[in-house]
Order: C-alpha cells, then sequence, then structure tokens
C-alpha cells in the first residue's frame, strides 16, 4: 500500500461497525430528520467528507421503497450542491481549507496532475469522478483551483451524479423488499466489496493521475 493509506484487510471490527451503522441509518431513516440527514452527508462527501452518501440513500431507500427516486434526487441535489462548495474551496480557500484537505487525503503529489486532465477532458474529468468510487471531492477542489468553467463543472456534476444516484434510487423503487432481503443475506460480502470500493477508489486516483 501507500504510506498515506495503510489497509490490508476488512475485520470483524469494520463489519460490525458498518453493521451498527447500517441497523442505525434504517432505524432514522423512519423519522423526520432522515432527509435533512441525507443532503448534508450528500454535500459533505462531495467537498471534504471521505464515506459516500450511497449508504444512507440505500438505507433510506430500503425503509421506503415507493420514495427511492426522490431520495436519489435529493441526494443528487445535496451532492451538486456540494461539489460547488468544493469549487468554491479551490476558488477561493485553497490555502487555508483545500490544501489540508489534499494533504489529508495524500494527493499533494498529484494535485497538479488533475489540473492537466482538468484541461485536458474537462467535464469529462468531472463526469468520471462523479460516477466512480474516486474520491470526487478532490475533483471539485481542483475544478476550483485551477478554475475549469463553472457551468460545464456544475453540469457535468448534475449529469455524473443524477446518474448514480437516480438509478440507486429507482433500483430500490423497482425491487424493493428483495432488495432489502439481499443485502441482509450478503451484508457481510456486500461489506467486503464496499470497503474495497471505497479503497480503491483512492488507490485509482492516486496512481492513475
Amino acid at each position: 500500500m501507500t504510506d498515506h493509506l495503510q489497509v490490508t484487510r476488512p475485520n470483524i471490527f469494520v463489519f460490525r461497525w458498518i453493521r451498527w451503522l447500517y441497523d442505525w441509518v434504517l432505524h432514522w431513516a423512519n423519522t423526520k430528520y432522515a432527509t435533512p440527514a441525507l443532503v448534508i452527508l450528500s454535500v459533505a462527501e462531495s467537498s471534504f467528507f471521505p464515506v459516500p452518501p450511497d449508504v444512507l440513500l440505500i438505507a433510506m431507500g430500503l425503509a421506503k421503497p415507493k420514495r427511492g427516486v426522490w431520495y436519489g434526487v435529493i441526494c443528487t441535489v445535496g451532492s451538486v450542491i456540494g461539489g460547488m462548495i468544493g469549487y468554491l474551496i479551490g476558488l477561493k480557500l485553497m490555502e487555508w481549507v483545500g490544501w489540508p484537505i489534499i494533504k489529508a487525503y495524500g494527493y499533494t503529489d498529484t494535485f497538479n496532475k488533475i489540473g492537466l486532465y482538468y484541461h485536458q477532458y474537462e467535464a469529462w474529468a468531472v463526469g468520471i469522478a462523479g460516477l466512480t468510487p474516486i474520491p470526487y471531492k478532490v475533483f471539485t477542489i481542483a475544478g476550483g483551483a485551477f478554475q475549469i468553467n463553472f457551468v460545464v463543472f456544475c453540469i457535468a456534476s448534475l449529469a455524473s451524479r443524477g446518474l448514480r444516484f437516480l438509478l440507486i434510487g429507482w433500483l430500490i423503487s423497482r425491487f424493493g423488499s428483495p432488495v432489502r432481503d439481499f443485502i441482509d443475506k450478503y451484508f457481510n460480502l456486500l461489506t467486503i466489496i464496499f470497503v474495497f470500493l471505497l479503497v480503491g477508489g483512492f488507490i485509482l486516483l492516486k496512481y492513475l493521475v
């Protein structure tokens, strides 16, 4: 692994912690605080927070499958707003806020290369980051730091994040309870996949950029 990210393999503590988080989220998904929590997580993940909002989106959708698409819309809007905040951080607050975030994720050496990708691919760079496990907040901050076209940035963010979250919301609305049963039955396996996707996104960005 890298000096910035030491990962071996998910242990029983990871399973228990994520299982607790999953159950806790399902509990709040039936309360009046669920939607604000989804908005806050979606905004935070696009600008600085490491955990993607998909977990909460799925949990809320499973609790109320008929609202899955609506939750996907909420998640999309929150994520795009968070992306704008990340862009603003890169544009106006890079020295005080942006660099500490970039250093925390271990991407100091690759940050300028991200700028080259932006100058070459602009919307495609945003779109790929918005759809994949690659840390989206690194690209949103870089978008502001390298001053890519803000309108293009917003459109690409809306398209990519919308496709990702609305697809999840639709799948939950379409299949509902069978999806819940599948997750409960194969939760440990899905936990491994989730952890490796999350870690893999960070590693992929570090070595491909």
